[in-house]
């Protein structure tokens, strides 16, 4: 399991990580698209926790897997890509020359300028997004908050895949 686990959860690290150089690298943001990619991007990559699922099931485990064991592979895949996620972002966002949260909290408060938010409110949200922003300086907190982007759909998939592949010993079919 240990070989199946880091094969497939290096792989969907290395495509969740090299698509977050590929977009962010060069420190300029999409903040119109870049959620919808950065997202897209991880449930292609985390589908690899179907195939390392399967692969486990089918070469391991006879053909059978239980939905708790198969959830666990998927975890721990989910654990291994997330955490290759995370280092990415830790260096990327440590090497970027702009800083990340105030050109969000710039950008939101320039969409909720012309959206036509009263101006109360878009105080009040620019200033719960500074106060953000503080916490996030702290490594501890932006590894948390980074872990909790990916581990929530690695979480989701681990659980559809070990829905979809359990079967049990002398069950028939696919």
């Amino acid at each position: 399991m240990k070989r199946i686990v880091l094969t497939y959860g290096l792989i969907a690290g290395v495509i969740v990580s090299a698509m977050m150089w590929f977009t962010l690298g060069d420190g300029n943001h999409d903040w119109e698209n870049g959620e919808m990619i950065g997202y897209t991007t991880m449930v292609i990559a985390l589908s690899s926790i179907f195939f390392g699922v399967k692969a486990y099931r089918d070469k391991h485990l006879g053909g059978s897997i239980s939905f708790g064991k198969a959830f666990l592979t998927g975890l721990y895949i989910t654990l291994i890509a997330s955490t290759l996620y995370v280092a990415t972002w830790m260096v990327i966002s440590a090497n970027m020359e702009q800083d990340f949260m105030e050109s969000y909290i710039a950008h939101t408060e320039a969409k909720l300028k012309e959206s036509g938010t009263p101006e109360a409110e878009i105080t009040a949200e620019v200033e719960q997004m500074r106060a953000m922003g503080e916490l996030y300086k702290n490594p501890v907190v932006k590894v948390g908050f980074t872990y909790m982007e990916i581990l929530p759909v690695g979480l989701l998939i681990s659980l559809v895949c070990a829905a979809l592949l359990k079967r049990r010993a002398g069950a028939r079919g696919a």
